[in-house]
C-alpha cells in the first residue's frame, strides 16, 4: 500500500531533502527512523528537492508499505525526529499517486527583516539597507514575472531539465513594518529559481539593474546580468495542492 506523510521542517541543520553521500538530509533522516519502526528499509519519494538551509512549512512524501503500523505511529515517529522534523500524519493513498509528479501548485514564500532579529536567523534573512530600496519598483517586476512562460534566466546552470516553462500563478510583495514577505506560487519551479527571482528584486529595488532592460532580457531569455541568488534561510516551502488534497487530511 502507499501512504503520504504531511510533515514540515526547519531545514537550517540539513543540507536540503534529497539524500546524499556524507551530508544529513531530511530524506535520510525520516529513512531512518521508518527503518527503525517499521523494521525493514524505506524509502520516501519527496514533493520537491529543496536546498541546503531551506525550510518547509509544508510538505509531502510518499512511501510503500506492506504490513500494519505500529501504534501511536506518528506519535513515536516524531519522537524519534527530535525537533527540526514534525509529522503531521500518514493516510494512505492510491496506489499510483506521487507525491512529486502529482502535485500541481506549489507555493513558496520568502522571507526578509529589515531590522535585526535575533528570534528569526534562521528563518529570515536580514536586509540592512531596506530603506534605499524602491518597493514599487520590485511589485512592479512583481507583477510582470505572472506574465513570463519560459525561465531560462532564472534557472542555475548545470539543470538537467527538458523544459524550463513555468506557469506563475501568484507573485507578490508583503511590506509589513520591519518584516517583508515574497510570495510566490506555480505549477512547478526550476532549480535555484526562487532565490535569484528575489536577489533580483531586491536589485531592481536598489536601481543596480534596470526594470526595463531586465524584462528585456528575461523576454529573450538572455542570461541575467549580475544576478544574485539571495541566502537560504529566508526561502520556505508553505504549500502543495494536489488533485486530491482534501483525502490527504
Amino acid at each position: 500500500m502507499r501512504y503520504f506523510l504531511e510533515l514540515a521542517y526547519n531545514g537550517t541543520r540539513f543540507y536540503g531533502f534529497q539524500k546524499q553521500p556524507q551530508h544529513l538530509s531530511i530524506q535520510e533522516k525520516i529513512e531512518s527512523v521508518l527503518q527503525i519502526l517499521l523494521r525493514e528499509p524505506v524509502e520516501i519519494v519527496g514533493c520537491g528537492r529543496t536546498d541546503t538551509g531551506v525550510h518547509a512549512l509544508n510538505y509531502y512524501a510518499h512511501f510503500d508499505y506492506e504490513n500494519e503500523f505500529p501504534s501511536d505511529f506518528v506519535k513515536r515517529l516524531n519522537s524519534l525526529l527530535k525537533k527540526d522534523i514534525v509529522v503531521y500524519g500518514c493516510y494512505q493513498v492510491e496506489q499510483d499517486c506521487h507525491a512529486r509528479f502529482d502535485a500541481i501548485s506549489r507555493t513558496y514564500i520568502y522571507q526578509i527583516d529589515t531590522r535585526n532579529n535575533p528570534f528569526r536567523q534562521e528563518t529570515a534573512f536580514f536586509l540592512p539597507y531596506a530603506d534605499t530600496i524602491d518597493t514599487d519598483k520590485m511589485e512592479a517586476f512583481a507583477h510582470f514575472l505572472l506574465e513570463i512562460k519560459e525561465f531560462d534566466s532564472f534557472c542555475l546552470s548545470g539543470t538537467d531539465v527538458k523544459t524550463k516553462n513555468c506557469q506563475i500563478f501568484e507573485s507578490q510583495w508583503h511590506f509589513n513594518n520591519h518584516q517583508w514577505e515574497y510570495r510566490i506560487s506555480a505549477n512547478r519551479f526550476l532549480r535555484g529559481m526562487i532565490r535569484l527571482i528575489v536577489g533580483m528584486h531586491l536589485l531592481v529595488g536598489q536601481n543596480k539593474i534596470d526594470l526595463f532592460e531586465i524584462q528585456e532580457d528575461i523576454k529573450s531569455k538572455r542570461l541575467l546580468k549580475g544576478a544574485w541568488s539571495v541566502p537560504p534561510q529566508g526561502l520556505f516551502l508553505t504549500d502543495i495542492i494536489y488533485p486530491y488534497t482534501k483525502q490527504l487530511k
